[in-house]
């Protein structure tokens, strides 16, 4: 299924049958990745940051690299998108000398810009609406523990953000039972709700939003947090506290899911926060899984979209 030359700004860009075409994928590259060592070969990615990173970073450039590519790095003072330079420009620019361009940001309009003037695929690394790319590797991570994914159900404790949106736009395309679960006046944006339940109504999934996480985690096949200040937004840290801790995910809430439930977070953690130390290393967390996936799902969405695979 050809994907050449598409950009990625949000899961609502792929269907059903195209999502699953990169997860397979992804399986094959973290299989035999000596099979791919070559796919990429002597192409290049640009990575532009507005917001630093372990993961978005680590695992684009090492997948590039593992593929026979070459990454460019532009961290935050190398491009001022806006400022020194406008977005259409540096898109149109960046477009000449590089094959796929990724981009981790603070606005979502940006991505949206980037793909409407860039002439060579752009993939959204991180907008304040969006992470596509940490869902792929979710829905790996959950694929690889539980087999089939559709009827699953995935229960995310926390603030309805980004994540939580891409949660709900990629569970909606597998088919999963999605209950997102958040504080009062945190839910998740209400255009990306209506989105990924229209989107649930075609592959017989759902979504649901609560305030009640007992009442939520009951049955939980997921259990998913992330932390409760997002870039940009630490000076509200300390205030959210009072109103998320009790959305914490502890072994309290680990005991109501079931017994082989996998247990997620995209990372960086604050222990004993969202969720404690315990919990993470219980014999159903798939973190750090999880993390590595980043760098095979990545690698499949490259290939997919350079029109290699």
């Amino acid at each position: 299924m050809s994907l050449a030359g598409r950009s990625l700004s949000t899961l609502c860009d792929l269907s059903t049958d195209e999502l699953k075409s990169i997860l397979d994928l992804a399986a094959r590259v973290k299989k035999s990745p000596k099979d791919y060592r070559k796919s990429l070969k002597q192409k290049t990615l640009a990575m532009i940051f507005q917001k630093p990173s372990l993961r978005t970073r680590v695992s684009f450039e090492t997948g590039m690299t593992q593929m026979g590519g070459h990454a460019i790095y532009l961290a935050p003072t190398d491009i001022s998108l806006g400022k020194r330079e406008t977005t259409e420009d540096i898109s149109l620019v960046l477009s000449r000398y590089a094959d796929i361009i990724m981009a981790r940001v603070f606005g979502h309009d940006i991505i949206e810009e980037m793909a409407k003037h860039a002439t060579v695929p752009v993939i959204n690394g991180l907008s304040d609406y969006a992470h596509p790319c940490q869902m792929l590797a979710d829905l790996q991570t959950v694929q690889e523990r539980r087999g089939a994914m559709k009827g699953l159900k995935f229960v995310y404790s926390g603030d309805g953000n980004n994540v939580a949106h891409s949660i709900m736009f990629g569970g909606a395309l597998v088919g999963m039972h999605v209950v997102i679960v958040t504080p009062p006046g945190y839910e998740p944006k209400e255009c990306a709700l209506s989105k990924s339940r229209e989107m649930a109504s075609k592959t017989g999934g759902s979504i649901e939003v609560t305030n009640d996480l007992a009442s939520a985690a009951g049955g939980a096949d997921v259990l998913y947090t992330d932390v409760w200040a997002s870039m940009g937004q630490e000076d509200d840290a300390e205030r959210r506290k009072q109103f998320f801790m009790p959305y914490q995910v502890n072994m309290d809430v680990l005991k109501m899911a079931k017994s082989d439930c996998v247990v997620l977070h995209c990372l960086p953690a604050h222990y004993n926060e969202e969720i404690t130390y315990d919990v993470t290393r219980s014999k159903n967390s798939a973190i750090f899984d999880q993390a590595e996936n980043r760098m095979h799902a990545q690698k499949a969405l490259m290939l997919k979209l350079a029109g290699a695979a």
